[in-house]
């Protein structure tokens, strides 16, 4: 017998603990819960840098699980949420660790991936299972827990808080001059391969202050490789045309950036996922990941798309005869991009803000 889903929820609890873009592409889904049932709690249990990305969303509670804290942080969340209980838990993080976690904490019903999606055997841990939804995007796989709720209108909204604060930082590295924001490296993970190279990333940064007088701002984390990166980049371009805040911003500052930004471009990593949800013009650059499925959201159509010559080239099969979402796990895959493609999609997107803005300024019966 299935469990039931609660007709009118109390508590909703999400769990979701990482990673960024992940965390901004779940917002839609919380903001639809809240239209639907207004006066429900909803509590998330999220990532510590999630959760500074996140913090003062309206409407939620967060509760932080340091992933470094292991076992002992588990304990102690346990015991902080110990009078807690949900009425549905949403249980949205296909990791064991995640998993884990839940076993902790006290719901009536809890939802997770249906077996096709569930990784590392999520369906173990949950009483009911969305609904197959094959070829999903992330945005559509976590509304799909919000279908599953009986919620009506799954119409995107995010309004993620950004401080005053966070303007200020930004502008004390950007000034008022208009710029192009680029993020040159995603999460520097084992065999992760998605990012590209710096020569590509100087062609396209030469090209955007040439034809469009617009410096370009590079950010990113502090590793080594991320700073190395800027670094390169920076000596392939003519100077003053780059300003390199790699390592030097606060995530909200980074919100802040993304949204004062002309258009974002980067690899499949956090950022083009935080300008998707703050409305910024995103060029996302794909070749080991799938784009239909992780592609910036609302700017799916400005996609530099390589991820179906990689599997030909390098999984030596079309994408008919491999996984939903399988990566290209090879060095060489984001070398299929060439800097053309990016300058292309760039000039395609601005060609589509140009003529965008145009219609909102037309009166009515000239549109």
């Amino acid at each position: 017998m299935k469990h039931p889903l609660p007709a009118q929820p109390r508590h909703i609890g999400v769990l979701r603990l990482s990673a960024l873009g992940d965390v901004c592409n779940l917002v839609p889904t919380v903001r639809a819960l809240q239209r639907q049932w207004p006066e429900a709690r909803i509590t998330w249990i999220i990532g510590k840098g999630e959760h500074s990305l996140l913090a003062g969303l309206t409407g939620v509670e967060f509760v932080v699980y340091d992933k470094a804290s292991g076992i002992a942080g588990m304990r102690a969340l346990w015991r902080e949420l110990g009078g807690t209980r949900f009425d549905v838990l949403l249980h949205m993080q296909q990791a064991l660790r995640a998993s884990a976690l839940s076993l902790g904490l006290k719901a009536d019903v809890r939802v997770g991936y249906d077996k096709a999606r569930a990784k590392d055997a999520q369906h173990w841990f949950t009483h009911r299972q969305l609904a197959p939804h094959p070829r999903a995007h992330v945005v559509e796989s976590f509304l799909d827990f919000a279908r599953l709720l009986g919620v009506e209108d799954l119409s995107l909204e995010w309004d993620i808080p950004v401080p005053d604060t966070a303007f200020d930082e930004a502008r004390a590295l950007t000034g008022e001059a208009p710029y192009l924001l680029m993020s040159p490296c995603a999460n520097p993970r084992l065999r992760n391969f998605r990012n590209w190279s710096a020569e590509g990333y100087a062609a396209v940064i030469q090209h955007a202050w040439h034809r469009h007088g617009l410096h370009t701002l590079l950010t990113g984390g502090g590793s080594t490789q991320e700073r190395e990166m800027g670094e390169r980049i920076q000596s392939l371009c003519e100077p003053g045309v780059v300003i390199d805040a790699i390592g030097g911003t606060s995530l909200k500052g980074l919100l802040a950036m993304i949204t004062r930004a002309r258009a974002v471009i980067a690899p499949d990593s956090g950022p083009v996922h935080m300008a998707n949800a703050l409305g910024t013009p995103t060029v996302g650059l794909y070749a080991t990941t799938n784009p239909d499925r992780a592609a910036p959201y609302c700017w799916r159509e400005f996609v530099v798309n390589r991820y179906p010559d990689a599997v030909e080239t390098y999984l030596h099969k079309s994408l008919e005869e491999i996984s939903w979402g399988q990566r290209v796990r090879h060095s060489d895959a984001m070398s299929l991009i060439h800097a053309e493609d990016v300058i292309e999609r760039l000039e395609a997107l601005f060609d589509y803000i140009a003529a965008t803005h145009s219609e909102k300024e037309l009166p009515d019966d000239e549109t």
